[in-house]
């Protein structure tokens, strides 16, 4: 059964009986977004123990700061945007680089000639077991895992992730590019998985 998701209208709704201090209204809101926020979290930290506080963390600050969510994306774009931030900011404060050094300043002339082909789970499918596909996926810098994770597997559009991220779009895409192949080269080379 194929959850519709929520329309704006929907958001508007949850956001309101949230501040208007409806009882259940912020579980409800916890409930369907802890998935979500547990998802960006853990693909970037990587340790269970650090995504539970930060996962609390993040809904301490929804909910502090949800007053200032104005509807101008979808609340599941904000909340993920939330854990990103207390995730990246955890990251800086153990000096954990969430990108490889050379990933920034890049050039994107090359990048109006990338194609969204290359399939991450067809890869999977083909090679023995999807253990190798998040083996190569864990391998990778936390934000490109990231940003790979919320465009591939998460199927949500580069306008969502810029907005989630801070991140201008070229950025994610030479991100994302950077992160397909240096999966196809790990794939390639460990299960023989041609991309």
């Amino acid at each position: 059964m194929t959850q519709t998701p929520p329309t704006r209208e929907d958001d508007q709704a949850l956001v309101d009986a949230v501040l208007g201090g409806v009882a259940g209204a912020f579980e409800q809101l916890v409930r369907q977004y802890q998935k979500l926020c547990w998802h960006v979290i853990h693909r970037m930290v990587r340790h269970t123990e650090d995504t539970q506080d930060l996962c609390q963390e993040t809904f301490l600050r929804v909910h502090q700061y949800l007053h200032q969510y104005r509807n101008e994306s979808a609340l599941k774009s904000w909340v993920a945007q939330v854990a990103y931030s207390v995730a990246k900011r955890h990251l800086e404060r153990k000096r954990i680089p969430i990108a490889e050094s050379s990933a920034e300043g890049d050039g994107l002339s090359l990048l109006d000639r990338i194609t969204d082909d290359f399939d991450i789970e067809a890869a999977s499918i083909e090679g023995q077991s999807a253990g190798h596909l998040h083996e190569a996926i864990d391998c990778l810098p936390p934000l490109q895992r990231t940003l790979l994770t919320l465009y591939h597997l998460d199927e949500l559009p580069i306008a969502d992730i810029a907005v989630i991220t801070g991140l201008a779009e070229g950025t994610i895409k030479s991100h994302l590019f950077r992160a397909r192949k240096q999966l196809r080269d790990t794939l390639t080379e460990s299960i023989g998985v041609a991309a």
